[in-house]
C-alpha cells in the first residue's frame, strides 16, 4: 500500500470515509460536503480537536479502497501518471529558460500559495546561477497577500486581462499552472484565454472535485461557466495540449475551508511536480513514479512528525481559544517563510469565521526583501495591511495586553538573537506567549532563549545528504508542517469561541458568489427549507428588509455580495429567522445577548416546532 492507513476516531463518528459513497450529499462537490470525521467538532475539547483535524489531514494520503473506487486518489496510477506528464512539460521550459515561464495562477488560497510556491522555486533557480523562470498571479494583486479581498475571484474578464499583461511582459508562456477549486471565474477566464491561445499556452487545472462536480452556473458577464472549461479541458488533455490534476482528498475538516486540505494538497502536489521536473533536469534523466512515490512520502512523514505534537498543540489551541473568547488576540510572528504562513492563516479566517482583521494576524520577521519586491505597493495601500516586523513593534506591541496571545515561528538556522530580542519585547507586555522551533538532528535552541517560554512544540528533522534540489524538500516540509499547526489553532480557537456549528462555518462572510450560494447551503442544511425559502431568508437580513420583492430577486448575485461583504453576523441572523419564525430585528437580538453564535443556534434548534434539516 503506498498510502496512509485510516486512523482510529477519537470520536465516535457515523459511518467513517462515507463521503466516498455514491449518494453522500449528492447536491456538493467533495471539497463543499461535510465530513463525517468532523460532525461533532463543535463538541470537542482542544486535544479532540487537534486528533479529529489530524485525521482530516491524514485523509491526503490515503489510498483508493477496492470497495470504494468512486474517486481516483493521490497516490492512484492515473494521478501519478497526469503528474509525469506534466512533469515533461515543466522540463521542456526549464531546459530552455529563454523562451518559457511558469505561470502559478489562483484567486484567495490557491494565489495566495501561487505565491509562496513561485518564490521559493526561484529562489532554487537563483542558487544554481540560473535566471528566475516562475511567476504568480493572484486575484487583486499583492495587496490579497496580506488581506482578503474575496469578491475579485468573481471577474472572468479580470483573470484573462492578468494573463494579458503578464504575456505582453515575458514573450511567449510554455507552462500555465491555474490553481482552483472548480470555481473560481477569475482562473476559469485564464483557463479559456489560454485554450484560445494553445500555440502560446498549455494550461494546467489543479483542483479536488471531479469535472462533473465544478460550478455549473453561468459566470457573471461572461459566456461559459467553470464546469464547460473543465470539460474542454478534458479533451484537451487526450492530445496532451492540457491536463487536469484533481485527486479527490475528502472534504474539509470545516466544510469548504479550502485553505486547510485544499491549501495543503495544492502545495503538496505543486512542490513535488516541479521539484521532480527539477531534479530530473539536473541529472539528465528520466521521471519515474517511484521518485514521485519518494517525494510524496517527505510529505507523509512531515504528518506523522508533526501530530507527533498533539498534546503541545492542544494546549495552543485551548490558550488561543482563551483569547478570543475575551475578545483578545492572537499575534503569531514568523520568521521568512514561516511569517508568510503566518499571514495566510490571519488572512483566511476573516471570511471563513467572520472574524476581524486583527483576531488571529501574521506577521513577517526579518529581512523580507528577497520575498516581496513590492513592499512600497503594499505600505501605500493604507495602515490596515501590517504585516511586517516594522508594523508589529510600532502598532501591535503597544496596545498588546495580558489577555493577547503570541505565538513564534522560527527554525534554529535563524537570527536567534534577534529572536530572543523580540521575545524579551513581548514579554514585558503579556505572559502568553508560546514558540514554534524546528532543528535538524544537532541543533539545539540556546538555553537563553529557551528559558524565556513556558513551553516549545519543537520538532526536530533528520538531516538530509540529498543534491542542492533535494535539500529545499526539508524546508517545505517545515513550512507545511508550520501551516497544519496553524490551521489547527486558528480553527480550535474558533470552534471553542462558538463560531461553528456541527462543522459548518455558520458565521462566514460573504464575500464573492461562491460563499454566497454556500451561505444558502447552509440554511438549507439546517433548517430543511427550500433554497427559494432560504435565499429570501438570506436577502432579508442583507437589505434589513421584512419583504423581498420581485426587483430585490431579480439582482446580480454580485450585488447582493457587495451590501452582504459589509454585514456581520449575516448567516446566523438568517438561521435564526428560519429556525424561529421571527423578524430580522428579533433574530440580532438573540446572538447580541447569546454568549456565542452556537449557543444562540442551538437554543434554537432544540425550540419547539421547528423543522429540522436532513441531519
Amino acid at each position: 500500500m503506498r498510502g496512509m492507513k485510516k486512523y482510529r476516531h477519537v470520536i465516535e463518528t457515523p459511518d467513517p470515509g462515507r463521503w466516498e459513497l455514491v449518494g453522500y450529499e449528492a447536491a456538493l462537490p467533495i471539497s463543499e460536503k461535510s465530513n463525517p470525521i468532523t460532525r461533532e467538532l463543535d463538541r470537542a475539547d482542544p486535544m479532540q480537536i487537534v486528533q479529529l483535524l489530524k485525521e482530516c489531514d491524514a485523509e491526503i494520503f490515503q489510498e483508493e479502497e477496492e470497495a470504494l473506487l468512486n474517486y481516483k486518489r493521490l497516490y492512484s496510477q492515473s494521478v501519478l501518471k497526469t503528474m509525469i506528464d506534466i512533469i515533461n512539460k515543466v522540463q521542456e521550459v526549464l531546459k530552455d529558460p529563454e523562451n518559457g515561464l511558469i505561470v502559478l495562477s489562483g484567486s484567495g488560497t490557491s494565489g495566495r500559495l501561487a505565491f509562496l510556491i513561485a518564490t521559493a522555486f526561484n529562489k532554487l533557480l537563483r542558487g544554481l546561477g540560473q535566471l528566475p523562470r516562475y511567476t504568480h498571479i493572484i486575484a487583486g494583486g499583492h495587496r490579497s497577500l496580506v488581506m482578503s479581498q474575496e469578491g475579485l475571484e468573481d471577474s472572468a474578464l479580470l483573470g484573462t486581462e492578468e494573463l494579458r499583461k503578464v504575456r505582453s511582459g515575458d514573450g511567449e508562456e510554455k507552462g500555465l499552472h491555474d490553481l482552483a477549486s472548480f470555481q473560481a471565474p477569475f482562473v476559469a477566464g485564464q483557463l479559456d484565454f489560454c485554450m484560445n491561445n494553445l500555440d502560446i499556452f498549455l494550461p494546467v487545472l489543479l483542483g479536488f472535485n471531479p469535472v462533473s462536480m465544478a460550478r455549473n452556473d453561468k459566470i457573471e458577464g461572461w459566456h461559459s461557466t467553470f464546469r464547460q472549461v473543465a470539460e474542454r479541458m478534458q479533451k484537451l488533455q487526450e492530445s496532451h495540449r492540457a491536463f487536469i490534476l484533481n485527486p479527490a482528498v475528502g472534504p474539509e475538516g470545516i466544510c469548504g475551508f479550502s485553505w486547510m486540505k485544499g491549501g495543503s494538497a495544492t502545495k503538496i502536489l505543486l512542490e513535488t511536480v516541479l521539484l521532480a521536473a527539477h531534479k530530473t533536469v539536473s541529472r539528465e534523466s528520466e521521471i519515474s513514479e517511484k521518485c514521485l512515490v519518494e517525494i510524496l512520502r517527505t510529505y507523509e512523514r512531515a504528518h506523522e512528525v508533526t501530530y507527533a505534537q498533539s498534546r503541545k498543540i492542544a494546549a495552543l489551541v485551548k490558550e488561543a481559544g482563551t483569547s478570543l473568547q475575551k475578545k483578545a488576540c492572537v499575534y503569531v510572528l514568523g520568521w521568512h517563510t514561516l511569517g508568510l504562513i503566518a499571514i495566510m492563516d490571519g488572512v483566511e479566517c476573516i471570511p471563513t469565521f467572520g472574524a476581524d482583521h486583527k483576531d488571529v494576524q501574521g506577521f513577517l520577521i526579518g529581512d523580507h526583501n528577497d520575498i516581496f519586491n513590492k513592499e512600497v505597493e503594499l505600505i501605500a495601500q493604507g495602515s490596515q495591511i501590517a504585516f511586517s516586523q516594522e508594523d508589529f513593534v510600532r502598532i501591535i506591541l503597544p496596545t498588546l495586553t495580558e489577555l493577547d496571545t503570541v505565538l513564534f515561528l522560527f527554525t534554529l538556522d535563524d537570527d536567534l538573537a534577534e529572536v530572543e530580542e523580540l521575545v524579551i519585547q513581548v514579554k514585558e507586555k503579556t505572559s502568553n506567549i508560546q514558540a514554534l522551533s524546528h532543528a535538524t538532528v544537532g541543533q539545539y535552541l540556546p538555553v537563553s532563549l529557551k528559558k524565556l517560554f513556558p513551553d516549545i512544540i519543537s520538532i526536530m528533522w533528520p538531516i538530509l545528504f540529498l543534491e542542492y534540489e533535494g535539500n529545499f524538500i526539508q524546508k517545505f516540509q517545515r513550512e507545511l508542517s508550520t501551516k497544519w499547526i496553524l490551521n489547527t489553532v486558528s480553527t480550535g480557537a474558533y470552534v471553542l469561541k462558538g463560531k461553528i456549528l456541527r462543522n459548518c462555518m455558520v458565521d462566514l462572510r460573504i464575500g464573492n458568489s461562491k460563499l454566497f450560494w454556500r451561505a444558502v447551503s447552509i440554511l438549507q442544511r439546517f433548517t430543511g427549507h427550500s433554497q427559494a425559502r432560504c435565499l429570501d431568508s438570506l436577502l432579508q437580513v442583507i437589505y434589513d428588509s421584512e419583504v423581498v420583492l420581485d426587483d430585490l430577486r431579480n439582482k446580480d448575485i454580485s450585488t447582493h455580495v457587495l451590501v452582504a461583504t459589509e454585514k456581520n453576523k449575516v448567516v446566523p441572523t438568517a438561521l435564526l429567522c428560519l429556525l424561529r419564525n421571527c423578524s430580522v430585528q428579533e433574530a440580532r437580538m438573540r446572538l447580541d445577548t447569546s454568549h456565542s453564535i452556537r449557543a444562540a443556534i442551538e437554543a434554537s434548534l432544540n425550540a419547539p416546532g421547528h423543522k429540522r434539516g436532513a441531519d
